[in-house]
């Protein structure tokens, strides 16, 4: 089968997620200029640059995390492990901007300790950003770049000064309303190293 995106596909559900996947999910947690804590998944988030750290997530259009990190330059990354599944899938409901998707969710608040912004207590790691670049991207979604400034990492998931995906249950996205845990690792080394 061969498709043009602009033609359609023709079948009962877009396959185009499902095609780019695993995911990895961006639970960005976010806070208002007025105080008021938003947490959101994405799933079109990931990882851009290593020097400095650098991450990026798309939203399909501007809501509050998107808004939030542009106001305040700031946003917080939290990585789910798949016993946070049924509480990230819960702070995805559309809620009011002044309602707490943390307390919706029953998610724990705790303070970032480099910006004015909540994370996920128990999340096996958070990425504290600092905001660097928001990018209009076509079909009016947008795109959030960050640095990363601070970097959280739950002390059960370090096995011998790794951090272990394995041990964190990583969650990742796999297109429709599909997601795996990461169970099985396999190392492989380069030819020219």
């Amino acid at each position: 089968m061969f498709y043009r995106p602009e033609d359609g596909h023709g079948l009962p559900h877009n396959p185009f997620a499902a095609l780019v996947s695993p995911r990895p999910i961006g639970w960005i947690s976010t806070r208002s200029r007025d105080g008021h804590d938003n947490l959101a998944p994405y799933s079109f988030f990931n990882a851009v640059s290593h020097a400095p750290p650098q991450v990026m997530f798309a939203s399909s259009g501007r809501k509050d995390s998107v808004a939030n990190a542009e106001d305040t330059g700031v946003f917080c990354v939290n990585i789910v492990g798949a016993e946070l599944a049924a509480t990230m899938n819960a702070s995805s409901a559309a809620l009011a901007h002044d309602e707490d998707e943390f307390s919706h969710a029953g998610a724990i608040k705790v303070a970032c300790e480099e910006i004015p912004c909540a994370r996920v207590g128990n999340a096996p790691a958070a990425l504290e950003c600092r905001t660097s670049q928001v990018v209009p991207l076509l079909g009016g979604a947008i795109a959030v770049f960050g640095e990363v400034v601070g970097i959280h990492m739950r002390e059960d998931c370090l096995i011998d000064g790794r951090f272990d995906v394995v041990r964190a249950r990583m969650l990742s996205r796999l297109g429709y309303r599909d997601y795996s845990e990461i169970k099985d690792v396999f190392e492989l080394v380069r030819p020219d190293s």
